[in-house]
């Protein structure tokens, strides 16, 4: 594994703890943490772990994310270097880099007075891992506003994916490569000063319903069709159930807290007695919103 990172060291960091990469907080390092700091250095990196067949996966603001207690193998790539996170204005359209944080293209983009990515206020994360899952909420999915899609294979190839190559579902998208690099999003002509108002309005909405921000938190199932998993935790009596150091939120019960001694394992065994006791009380399996790595 060593020769992975021959010439390119000041981007490679062994045994990397992860856990404060992710909003739980838990788990173990990464054998490799990988910050490139061009698309040619991803590009070398991703090809050279599919020479060695060593595994590489990207971690972009660390909200779904859930690492196991025994780490990660291989090499985990983090693109939140200034040559990822570029939003960029043109006409009624935004260019953003896969590693800029959705906070930061919809802030441009309002100011810009552009309207679209501003429904989806309050979701966490990176416009590369919130295209590949298709975030969104009742205002609407990311996916109905991007045209074109510059990706990265596993193999470390460069591939535009136009509109018509892209297809977005309920929290999934056809983007299941590697790497999302850049995005290109049409967006609607409004007047900034109003698409302001209306996103602070939606931000304290989407707020009041999630736990305290200081906490170490993840939303942990996607919402069955036309239901609300949070709802059927909580009808399944299950708000504040608690295994070992990981908590469901009495605030919001599709939230796992994790305490300070919490484990990975914890979350993870909390994850299936909720699964369990909702298809037992309620018929209905929980999907895991989250990745487990």
């Amino acid at each position: 594994m060593a020769a992975l990172n021959a010439g390119l060291e000041s981007i490679f960091t062994p045994a990397a703890p992860l856990a404060d990469r992710t909003w739980l907080r838990v788990g173990g390092p990464a054998e490799w943490l990988v910050r490139p700091t061009s698309v040619e250095e991803l590009q070398t990196v991703v090809g050279r772990c599919r020479d060695a067949s060593a595994p590489a996966r990207v971690l972009g603001g660390g909200s779904n994310v859930l690492v196991r207690d025994e780490g990660v193998k291989g090499v985990v790539l983090q693109l939140d270097h200034e040559a990822f996170g570029g939003v960029r204005i043109d006409g009624t359209k935004a260019i953003v880099g896969g590693g800029a944080s959705l906070a930061s293209a919809i802030n441009e983009t309002v100011r810009g007075g552009l309207a679209g990515l501003d429904t989806l206020v309050g979701i966490p994360g990176t416009i590369g891992a919130a295209l590949h899952h298709n975030a969104g909420g009742r205002g609407g999915d990311i996916g109905q506003w991007v045209v074109e899609a510059t990706v990265l294979t596993r193999s470390g190839q460069t591939i535009t994916r136009r509109q018509e190559d892209m297809v977005f579902g309920y929290r999934e998208s056809s983007l299941d490569e590697l790497a999302i690099v850049e995005a290109v999003f049409e967006l609607d002509s409004s007047d900034p000063s109003e698409l302001t108002k209306r996103m602070q309005k939606q931000w304290i909405v989407s707020k009041a319903a999630q736990p305290m921000s200081h906490e170490r938190r993840g939303q942990i199932f996607l919402n069955p069709r036309g239901m609300s998993a949070g709802m059927l935790i909580d009808q399944a009596g299950l708000k504040g159930a608690s295994v070992g150091g990981a908590t469901v939120s009495d605030k919001h019960a599709n939230f796992f807290v994790a305490s300070d001694g919490a484990t990975a394992a914890d979350l993870l065994k909390l994850a299936d007695l909720v699964r369990s006791r909702v298809d037992e009380r309620m018929g209905i399996e929980l999907e895991l919103a989250i990745e487990i790595w």
